[in-house]
C-alpha cells in the first residue's frame, strides 16, 4: 500500500512541477509577482524590533453594521481591504489586510435561530501583500490569474455547503474570477446551534497561512435569551481577545519567512514553511498590549487565532519593573468552548491549553487583585508536544498581555451559575461508523516536510484532490479516531459539524481492525474538552477518539448535506495537503428514507432551546 501510494503521489507531483513552472513564467509576464521583498528569508534569522511592553491598551474589535435585509433577514456586507494600522506605539503604521477596514474585523452579533446573510466582498489589490508559493496546489490554483484569492469560512458554524467557505470557492476582487467551488455572493448562516464563541476567516485553498497572517480573521458571537438571563458579564465586561504571533520589519511592515532553516537549495524561492512562529505578542491587533479592569468578574471570550502556536496559559503575578513573575493569579471558571456553555462551569487548577482554532470561554474574578498587576502567561513551547512547564527554548513566547487591576471597589451583581445549560451526550449505542484517520508524516518532491491525513486503508496518507473517503449518511453516529504517528501536535478541525471528545490512549495500545473503542477504558477528556468541540488537539504517540452526530441531535444544529473539510488547523499544515474533503450524504443515496431521520424529527432545520 505504501509503495502504490507513494508512486500516485510522486507522479501528480511531477505533473504539478511542469505547471508551477508554466505558473511561474505567465505570472512573471502578467505582473503578479510583486510580494515584500524578503526573497530566502527565514525566521531563525529575522528579529523583530526591540518595542516596550504594554504600553497601549489592548483594542476591541468594532461591531459589524448592518447594511440592509435580504428576503427579510438582516444582510451585511463586508469588505476585505488593505489598510494601514498602528499595531504599537513606537512601531510605523503596518499595512494589513482586514475585513470591514480593520484587523481583526468587526465582530459579527448574531442570534440564536435568526438567520443572517452576508456578503464578503473582496477590494483587495491584485498583488499579494505576502510572498506566495506557486508550487502548492498548482493543479488546482490558477497563479497566472491576476487578483488575490480570498474565500470566507465560518469556523464553528453549522452551515450549508454552499456558505461554509470551500477552499476552491475562492473569488477575485469584486467577484472578476470566481473558483470552480464557487456558488453564491451572498452566504447564508442560519444560526440554529448553541449560542457560541465562533470566527471567521479567510480559507482560500494553499494561500490561507497568508491571507489569516496579513489579517484577514474576526470574532463571530452568536447569544441567544438563555444565556443573557444567566447573569453573566456582560458590556464592557466581556472582553473578546484573539491571541496571535507576528513578525515585524523596522518599517513596521509584516515579516513572514520565504524559506525554512536547513532548507533544500532545489526548493522554490519562495517557499512554504513548515510552521510558523512570531517573536512578537498580538492581541486583538495589538502588541504586547495591556488590559485595564476593574476588581471584580470579567467574561474572556479567548481564540487562538495563531499560525501555528499552541498556548498554555495562566494568571501571574507581575512586577512590571523587573519583568518578574510571581504566584499564581486569579484561575479561569471555565464556562464554555468551541461550540458554547458547558452544562456547568469548570475551574481550571492550572493551565488552560488551546491549540490553534480553539476558542475558550472564561469568567476570571479580580476582587481579590485590587491594584495588582498581572501577566497572562504562555509555557507552551513553539514546537508543541504536549508537554509544556516551561518557556525555555527557539521561538517560546510567554509574555502574552498585561492585566493591571484597579484599586476602587465596584458594585459587581454578575455571577457564575452553577448549572449554566443543557448538553445531551451523543450516544454510543447506536454507532454507524468508526473511522481509523492517522495523522502522518512525508516530504515532498522538494524535500519538505509534509503533513497528511491518511485511513485505515490508506495509511501513509492522502492528498487534498484525493477521491472522497469519509462519506456518512445524514442522521449518522461515528467516531472519528486520530491517530498521531508524527513527532508533534496537531489541532485536528471538523467543519459543519460540533463533536464530543470521548477520550484518548497511546497509538500502540488500540489496533483500529481488532479493538472498539470503550470511553470507560480511555483517559478522559481534559476538563476545557467538555461540551461541544470543533477542534481537538492530538498529541504525538496518541489517539483520540470523538463522537461525531451529522445532523439535527436532540433539539440542537441542523440537517445539512454536502461536502465539508476536515484538516490540521496549523494553517501551513492545512495549506500543504493536511486538509481532506468529507461528504454527508441525503439519506436517499444509502437507501434510507429522507423525509425521516433516526429519530422521526425529517430532514429538517432544529433550533437549539436554551
Amino acid at each position: 500500500m505504501r509503495d502504490r501510494t507513494r508512486t500516485r503521489r510522486t507522479e501528480l507531483s511531477r505533473r504539478g512541477y511542469l505547471l508551477a513552472a508554466g505558473a511561474v513564467g505567465a505570472s512573471a509576464l502578467a505582473g503578479c509577482t510583486a510580494p515584500i521583498a524578503n526573497t530566502a528569508a527565514t525566521a531563525a534569522d529575522h528579529s523583530s524590533p526591540d518595542l516596550e511592553k504594554w504600553v497601549d491598551e489592548v483594542a476591541r474589535p468594532g461591531v459589524a453594521e448592518l447594511t440592509g435585509t435580504k428576503e427579510g433577514q438582516p444582510h451585511y456586507e463586508v469588505e476585505l481591504s488593505e489598510v494601514e494600522q498602528q499595531l504599537h506605539s513606537d512601531l510605523p503604521p503596518t499595512t494589513v489586510w482586514g475585513y470591514g477596514g480593520q484587523y481583526p474585523g468587526p465582530t459579527i452579533e448574531a442570534e440564536q435561530g435568526e438567520p443572517i446573510y452576508v456578503r464578503w466582498t473582496n477590494q483587495l489589490p491584485d498583488d499579494h501583500l505576502l510572498p506566495e508559493d506557486v508550487t502548492i496546489h498548482p493543479e488546482m490554483i490558477p497563479y497566472d490569474m491576476p487578483g488575490s484569492r480570498v474565500v470566507t469560512h465560518l469556523h464553528g458554524g453549522n452551515v450549508e455547503a454552499e456558505s461554509d467557505g470551500n477552499p476552491l470557492a475562492w473569488s477575485t476582487r469584486e467577484f472578476e474570477e470566481t473558483g470552480p467551488e464557487f456558488e453564491k455572493r451572498d452566504y447564508y448562516y442560519e444560526n440554529d446551534q448553541p449560542p457560541a464563541t465562533l470566527w471567521y476567516h479567510d480559507h482560500s485553498l494553499g494561500i490561507t497561512r497568508l491571507n489569516v497572517y496579513a489579517g484577514l480573521a474576526g470574532f463571530y458571537i452568536l447569544r441567544n435569551d438563555h444565556e443573557r438571563d444567566l447573569g453573566l458579564p456582560s458590556g464592557e465586561y466581556e472582553v473578546p481577545l484573539v491571541f496571535q504571533d507576528r513578525r515585524f520589519e523596522a518599517d513596521g511592515s509584516l515579516f513572514y519567512p520565504t524559506a525554512a532553516p536547513d532548507q533544500d537549495d532545489a526548493a522554490p524561492d519562495p517557499s512554504i514553511v513548515p510552521q510558523f512562529y512570531g517573536d512578537t505578542s498580538v492581541v486583538n491587533g495589538k502588541v504586547w498590549p495591556r488590559l485595564s479592569v476593574e476588581p471584580r468578574k470579567y467574561r474572556f471570550r479567548l481564540l487562538n487565532g495563531a499560525n501555528s502556536r499552541f498556548y498554555n496559559l495562566r494568571l501571574l503575578e507581575y512586577n512590571e519593573s523587573s519583568g518578574e513573575t510571581g504566584e499564581a493569579g486569579p484561575s479561569f471558571v471555565q464556562i464554555g468552548n468551541d461550540g458554547g456553555l458547558f452544562a456547568e462551569p469548570v475551574g481550571i487548577d492550572g493551565r488552560l491549553e488551546m491549540g490553534p482554532g480553539q476558542r475558550a470561554d472564561v469568567v476570571v474574578d479580580f476582587a481579590e487583585y485590587a491594584g495588582e498587576t498581572l501577566l497572562i502567561h504562555n509555557d507552551a513551547p513553539a514546537m508543541f508536544t504536549g508537554e509544556a512547564g516551561g518557556n525555555e527554548g527557539a521561538n517560546a513566547l510567554p509574555e502574552v498581555m498585561l492585566v493591571e487591576v484597579g484599586e476602587s471597589e465596584v458594585e459587581d451583581d454578575s455571577r457564575v451559575p452553577e448549572t449554566l445549560t443543557e448538553v445531551p451526550d451523543i450516544g454510543l449505542d447506536g454507532v454507524d461508523e468508526q473511522r481509523y484517520l492517522p495523522l502522518t508524516q512525508d516530504v515532498d518532491d522538494y524535500g519538505r516536510e509534509l503533513f497528511l491525513l491518511g485511513t485505515e486503508d490508506e495509511q501513509s496518507g492522502l492528498g487534498m484532490d484525493d477521491p472522497v473517503t469519509e462519506e456518512p449518511t445524514l442522521g449518522d453516529t461515528e467516531i472519528w479516531s486520530f491517530a498521531n504517528l508524527t513527532g508533534m501536535s496537531h489541532p485536528m478541525h471538523l467543519h459543519l459539524v460540533h463533536f464530543q471528545v470521548l477520550g484518548r490512549q497511546p497509538v500502540d495500545d488500540y489496533d483500529p481492525a481488532e479493538d472498539g473503542v470503550d470511553p470507560e477504558a480511555l483517559g478522559g477528556p481534559e476538563p476545557y474538552e467538555r461540551g461541544w468541540n470543533d477542534v481537538v488537539s492530538v498529541h504525538p504517540r496518541e489517539v483520540v477518539h470523538v463522537a461525531v452526530h451529522f445532523g439535527a441531535h436532540d433539539g440542537l444544529f441542523t440537517d445539512q448535506t454536502g461536502e465539508y473539510m476536515w484538516h490540521c488547523h496549523m494553517i501551513e499544515h492545512e495549506d500543504h495537503d493536511m486538509m481532506r474533503p468529507f461528504r454527508v450524504l441525503p439519506k436517499s443515496e444509502s437507501g434510507q428514507d429522507e423525509d425521516e431521520d433516526d429519530s422521526g424529527r425529517g430532514n429538517e432545520s432544529t433550533a437549539s432551546g436554551s
